[in-house]
């Protein structure tokens, strides 16, 4: 089939809302035109959210780095006892979460190492004390791989694990641990025994309990483009079954050109691998776009992709930049382009403002907080109340 052939033949799919194929998205990842593709994914992702670009006032709270786990893409875990390991105590967690009250965040975003000898109970003590403190604030925490873990250490089944952290104040799973489903690539990338088939249970069981949660790809490392149309595709089929995912999310490996205090090199893949391009980015976002027919976000976030990237990506099929985020330690300015920890809400209109869309402050649930009109002018932007954290 001739390239026109198969961009007519796509374009007749996605006016009639068929359904595109695992060879349509291989055939979309080798497509050359970028214009076409973004021109295809953006009219996708008007139909579904207009000019609407999503942003929430949170923060990522990391309450440990101390991990079982070595997986060979992450510079985040430490070992019992090395230099920059740390775990925070309840009360610590508290004080860190609630120095960004006066904000009116939304949002806090808790993800951690799989760390070997605390207890159960820690977990569930934790949501209850941060929910306690911020009331208003969603507690969106720990990924699959994290939950499965929980049903080692506890001895738990994973209802009853799921059960108490909701309890306890969990509003939603993240994304995380996802990377590749693929077990031909995943494993030589992970280093724990969460693979798709509790990865995907576990957010089925979520879904079950009334729970939506994102879902998230690591891609531009080791694996291939087929590989990441197979783990979209998955998604979506898990998607056709629960209807209980809020957003998809690619999540652009990283390298560590500062990996950390010590100067020890964690990241295994470095040597052979190569960040991916922005092209490569902007690509991504449109097939997954575009092939998530029943996924009503896609997600840039922007602390993985820089601020140039975030604000194009908004013409490759992204309809959310995430949010304010205050600090990442997983991964932060590996990209070595000078990416904020921060975006306050100003920031975010601005970014957003300037790409031509309009701003939507969203909670977790996806619920409308407030929608922004664009100022009339520049004077008129920079005359308003600016955060005082920005």
């Amino acid at each position: 089939m001739t390239s026109e052939a198969f961009k007519r033949e796509i374009e007749e799919k996605v006016s009639s809302g068929t359904r595109l194929s695992f060879d349509d998205g291989v055939a979309l990842y080798e497509c050359d035109d970028l214009a076409w593709l973004g021109r295809m994914a953006h009219s996708v992702r008007t139909a579904k959210n207009g000019d609407k670009v999503m942003f929430n006032v949170n923060r990522h709270l990391n309450l440990t780095n101390v991990c079982s786990a070595s997986c060979s893409y992450c510079s985040f875990q430490r070992k019992p006892g090395e230099k920059d390991a740390y775990t925070m105590r309840v009360e610590e967690a508290v004080q860190l979460a609630k120095q960004m009250e006066g904000e009116k965040p939304t949002e806090l975003h808790i993800v951690n190492g799989l760390h070997p000898t605390l207890p159960w109970r820690y977990y569930p003590r934790v949501l209850r004390e941060l929910q306690a403190a911020l009331p208003d604030v969603n507690l969106k925490a720990f990924t699959a791989t994290e939950v499965q873990w929980f049903e080692k250490i506890s001895g738990l089944p994973g209802s009853e694990v799921m059960d108490e952290l909701i309890d306890a104040g969990l509003a939603s799973l993240t994304g995380g641990g996802a990377e590749i489903f693929d077990w031909e690539v995943r494993q030589h990338i992970v280093d724990h025994d969460c693979h798709w088939e509790d990865w995907s249970r576990i957010h089925k069981m979520a879904h079950e309990k009334g729970l939506r949660t994102p879902a998230t790809m690591l891609y531009g490392h080791i694996e291939e483009r087929h590989h990441r149309v197979d783990h979209v595709l998955r998604l979506r089929e898990l998607q056709d079954e629960t209807g209980g995912f809020s957003v998809f999310i690619p999540l652009r490996y990283q390298h560590d050109f500062v990996d950390s205090k010590d100067g020890k090199v964690r990241n295994l893949l470095q040597a052979r691998t190569t960040m991916a391009s922005p092209t490569e980015s902007l690509k991504t976002f449109a097939v997954s776009r575009l092939l998530l027919d029943n996924f009503d976000h896609v997600k840039c976030f922007w602390v993985m992709h820089g601020l140039d990237v975030a604000q194009l990506s908004l013409n490759y099929g992204v309809d959310d930049l995430d949010g304010s985020v205050v600090e990442y330690k997983i991964t932060h300015d590996a990209d070595d382009y000078g990416t904020p920890d921060t975006m306050g809400r100003q920031n975010l209109l601005e970014l957003i403002w300037d790409a031509g869309f309009t701003p939507v402050e969203r909670n977790t649930h996806y619920e409308v907080v407030r929608e922004y009109e664009a100022p009339k002018s520049l004077e008129e932007r920079r005359s308003q109340p600016q955060d005082v954290w920005a």
